[in-house]
């Protein structure tokens, strides 16, 4: 398969997603949001199930973009930008179907291997890089050497997996977390000298 025709499989099955969420989803879903027909979309995988599979690593290469360092940045400047892109509320219905498609896929982490195993690369993913960015930080003085940078990154992806679930499930309102999460970052990870130049 070429990737301009893998391209709009993958947004197809974005839209598709949003549109009828996991558990409903269908091939036939999927072709009629595409130029091919379910056939075609047989003919390139074996099943719903692994074309899904598809479709997460398809997410994760954009998800690493999305996060990947600016080395223009200070380490503290990546990581409140890295919590503002994590935390932003986003109010299209679009962008909130979506996220209530992929709470739902998930969901199935526990009973499926293969989609656990995809799940497990962003959380992988993202605590690597909060914990690179905090060590970056205690090696220019701009972040406390007291602190332990794996317990940060655990904490701070297990806070914004926790945010983005509430927001989905019962509509919590994910800016109060970022506030508080913000609050965390100054007072218990920024050093003394650094909190004074870092801007509100």
């Amino acid at each position: 398969m070429n990737s301009e025709t893998e391209d709009e499989l993958m947004q197809a099955t974005y839209s598709a997603l949003c549109e009828n969420g996991f558990a409903s989803l269908r091939m036939q879903d999927i072709a009629d949001e595409s130029s091919k027909s379910k056939a075609t979309l047989h003919y390139y995988y074996d099943s719903k199930h692994e074309l899904l599979e598809t479709f997460l690593d398809y997410l994760y290469e954009s998800f690493a973009e999305r996060i990947e360092a600016d080395d223009d940045e200070s380490p503290a400047e990546q990581l409140f930008g890295l919590v503002d892109l994590l935390l932003e509320r986003d109010a299209s219905e679009s962008k909130r179907e979506f996220r209530t498609a992929i709470l739902e896929v998930k969901a199935q982490g526990p009973y499926d291997d293969a989609y656990r195993e995809k799940l497990e690369r962003f959380d992988r993913l993202l605590h690597d890089r909060i914990r690179s960015i905090v060590e970056s930080g205690q090696e220019d003085g701009s972040f406390r050497t007291s602190v332990d940078a794996d317990d940060v990154a655990d904490f701070i992806v297990t806070v914004v997996n926790g945010a983005q679930t509430r927001h989905v499930a019962v509509d919590h309102d994910i800016a109060r977390t970022k506030r508080t999460l913000v609050a965390f970052v100054r007072e218990q990870l920024l050093s003394d000298d650094a909190a004074e130049v870092v801007p509100e």
